[in-house]
Order: C-alpha cells, then sequence, then structure tokens
C-alpha cells in the first residue's frame, strides 16, 4: 500500500517535471504560434517557475495544516485544467496563464510526496526514497524530449499539451480514492508519531516564522538554486539551442543529449541519495555532487569549442551531479523541528525554482543582446551563449558557498 499511495503522488510529480520542459522541445512551435522573440520565449517558459515558486510556502504550510491528500487532489484538478488551457491558447496571454496554472498546481506535489514518504516509509529511506521520487519525476523530463518531439510532429503540440491535462485530472480522481495521510488511516502503525494538537494548530503566519528563525533552511534555500537550478534551465530551454548553434547538430541530435542529461540527473539523485543514507551524512555527498555540477558549465564556458562527444560527456557529469540536490529537502528536514518539516520543504523548493525562474529569462535576454550587437536575426549568438554558460557556473558556485557554511546533521533530527 505504500508504494501504492507513494506512485500515485510520483506520477502527478512526474506529470510537473514533463510540463516543465516542454518549451525546450518546442521552442521552434511556441516562438512560430505566438511570435516570440528569444527573451519572450524565456518568459513565458518561466511563467511556470513564477507560480510554482509563489506556491512553495503556502503549499508547505497548508500541507503541514491540513495534510498532502487534499492537496494532491486539487493539484491535479488545476493542473489539468492549466494544460488543457494551454493546449488551446489562442493568445500569448492565454498560454501565460494556462502554463501558470499548470506551474502553481503542480507545485504541490514534490512537498506533499515528501511528506507521504515520511509517514508511510521508516526515516532511514527518506534520503533514498527522495532519490527515487525525483528520478520517477524526472521520467516526466525525458517523456517531454523525444517522445514529446514524435508525438508533436505527429498530433500536433497543441493535441498533446491538452492531452496530458486529461491524464492529469484522471490521477486526481485516483489520488482522492486511494491516498491517505498516515498509516493507521488505512489500518497500519504509524512510522512517525502523531503531532500534538498544540503544535499542527500553529497559525499558518507563525508556523512560517518558526520556520524562519533557523539559519539552516536560508542555507539550504539556497543551495539547489544553483545546483540544480542551472540543469533545469538548460535542459529546459536554452539546451537545444545551445548544442544547435555551437556544434551544428540537428535538433533531434541536441534533444537526445538533452534527454541524456535528465536520465543522468535521474541517476544522480539515485546514487547520492543512497549514498547520503548509506554514509549517514549529508554535505559531503552534497558537495561532491556540486563539484560535478559546476564542472561542465565551467569548462564548455572557458572552452566552448570542444568535440560534441566531450560536450556530451561533460554535460552529464553535471546534470549527474545535479541530481544530489536531492538531499536538500532530507538535509532541512532533519534541521528544524517535525511539526515545521513541510514548510522548511517548501521553502527549499522555492530555493529551486528561483534558479530557473531568474535564469531561463535572464539567458534570454543575454542572448537578445548578443544578437542585437552581432546584428544576427533568427539565430544565436556563440558569444551569447558562451557568457550564459560562465553565469550558471558562478550561479553554482555562490550554491557551493552556502553548502559549505551549512551544518551537518549525520542524517538524524537535530530537534524533537
Amino acid at each position: 500500500m505504500s508504494f501504492i499511495i507513494w506512485g500515485l503522488a510520483a506520477a502527478f510529480y512526474l506529470f510537473g517535471f514533463f510540463q516543465r520542459v516542454t518549451p525546450g522541445v518546442l521552442t521552434e512551435e511556441l516562438s512560430a504560434t505566438f511570435d516570440l522573440s528569444r527573451a519572450a520565449l524565456g518568459n513565458l517558459s518561466a511563467f511556470y517557475f513564477y507560480f510554482y515558486a509563489a506556491m512553495q510556502i503556502p503549499v508547505g504550510l497548508l500541507v503541514d495544516r491540513i495534510g498532502p491528500r487534499k492537496i494532491l487532489t486539487v493539484g491535479c484538478i488545476l493542473g489539468g485544467l492549466g494544460a488543457l488551457m494551454f493546449g488551446f491558447a489562442p493568445t500569448l496571454g492565454w498560454a501565460a496563464v494556462g502554463r501558470g496554472l499548470v506551474g502553481g498546481s503542480v507545485a504541490v506535489a514534490w512537498v506533499s510526496m515528501l511528506m507521504l514518504v515520511a509517514q508511510w516509509f521508516s526515516p532511514s529511506r527518506f534520503a533514498s526514497m527522495s532519490g527515487v521520487s525525483l528520478a520517477v519525476g524526472t521520467m516526466g523530463a525525458v517523456l517531454a524530449g523525444v517522445p514529446l518531439r514524435a508525438l508533436s510532429e505527429l498530433f500536433g503540440w497543441r493535441i498533446v499539451m491538452a492531452g496530458s491535462g486529461i491524464v492529469a485530472l484522471l490521477l486526481g480522481v485516483l489520488i482522492w480514492i486511494y491516498v491517505r495521510d498516515m498509516p493507521t488511516q488505512r489500518g497500519y502503525k504509524n512510522h512517525v508519531a502523531k503531532r500534538p494538537d498544540t503544535e499542527v494548530q500553529l497559525p499558518l503566519l507563525t508556523a512560517l516564522g518558526h520556520t524562519l528563525r533557523f539559519p539552516a533552511v536560508w542555507l539550504i534555500f539556497w543551495i539547489p538554486s544553483g545546483v540544480c537550478g542551472a540543469i533545469l534551465t538548460f535542459t529546459g530551454l536554452w539546451g537545444v539551442p545551445y548544442l544547435t548553434t555551437w556544434h551544428g547538430l540537428s535538433v533531434k541530435e541536441a534533444s537526445l543529449i538533452v534527454t541524456g542529461m535528465l536520465v543522468a540527473f535521474a541517476a544522480g539523485s539515485l546514487f547520492f541519495g543512497a549514498l547520503s543514507d548509506k554514509l549517514k551524512q549529508r554535505k559531503l555527498p552534497y558537495l561532491l555532487g556540486a563539484a560535478c555540477s559546476i564542472s561542465g558549465f565551467l569548462v564548455l564556458g572557458l572552452q566552448p569549442e570542444l568535440p560534441a562527444l566531450a560536450v556530451s560527456v561533460l554535460l552529464w557529469i553535471s546534470a549527474f551531479g545535479g541530481g544530489s540536490m536531492v538531499l536538500s529537502f532530507g538535509y532541512v528536514k532533519e534541521s528544524v523541528p517535525h511539526h515545521l518539516g513541510a514548510t522548511a520543504v517548501g521553502i527549499v523548493n522555492l530555493g529551486v525554482m528561483v534558479g530557473p525562474l531568474v535564469q531561463q529569462p535572464l539567458l534570454g535576454a543575454i542572448l537578445d543582446y548578443y544578437a542585437t550587437a552581432e546584428n544576427i536575426t533568427g539565430a544565436y549568438s556563440k558569444a551569447g551563449m558562451t557568457v550564459c554558460m560562465l553565469v550558471l557556473a558562478v550561479w553554482i558556485a555562490s550554491s557551493t558557498l552556502t553548502l559549505l557554511l551549512s551544518r551537518e546533521t549525520h542524517a538524524k533530527p537535530r530537534f524533537a
């Protein structure tokens, strides 16, 4: 039963990841349909992240208050409607609203799923199950690679997006029927003791204030914005243009490399989650992942004319290291009292989204600037792409610094 409940939540998370990266595969279709500049395309893609980020703290507070089942059900319904709206949008405004609705609704998936993992699985498996959860979600991004490309060519991108919305609506029904917040609601023993009513009923703003008093929350908040954010930005929008511009690859070939990055990201989440649980440490494995994450972007920013094979390997290493971001959630959950766990996880998941939320339109603006300076139309500037890689590397470096300043929890709750 625990895997069924987790699996339904993970399926909605997969849907969210699919929606997250679709603009990176549909750049030509979206640009042609809505007559978008590079910066405008970046902003349309980032609409998902604007609403996703805005919902993270409210979601954490609400999951701590009313539990994940109701939150997940509502999220599926709204996410399905948003995907339908995006698929049939007659104008850019409607497309932006639909993408924003999708982003705001799927924002509930990760926090809710981790709280179900905390209740339905042994605490000693939290990081490992978090890694498995991220890997499953990342498969949604893989589906948004070559399979989405093929389906959109066969049926059109609008039909595919609308179809994904119908899937989300059906998933909401299944979650309402099968998912329960705690094992005792299905006749099983809880892994985590029921929280005192005085803690559960903390006013929302009071709970948020209590959570933000812990320095670890602020430090861990920033780490995934670079370690993971750069991967999401690259795979979600600018990876295919980079590979076709610098290395003369076809869109299909570039999509395969980006899909390989997503597979590597999923593999990294499994590896670093299991390694962290085995070592009973969060910080050391995370530092190893951060080092991998920065390597590819830094080298490609300094040596952009490497052969395509070397570029692919570097990008896959970076994506593998980015999978270490999954440690953020166990790390922060162990750094605050249990009754503030979902709120802390929501705050850190906001940090994950800060990366692509800012980076996607920022890199679009950089590319537009260089295209104007070089009088380029209908193509991307190589110099602009190189600067973009260095910007991502610098951002990861800032995240690594905050990781160094954080305090190891040894995979144990620091507070009762």
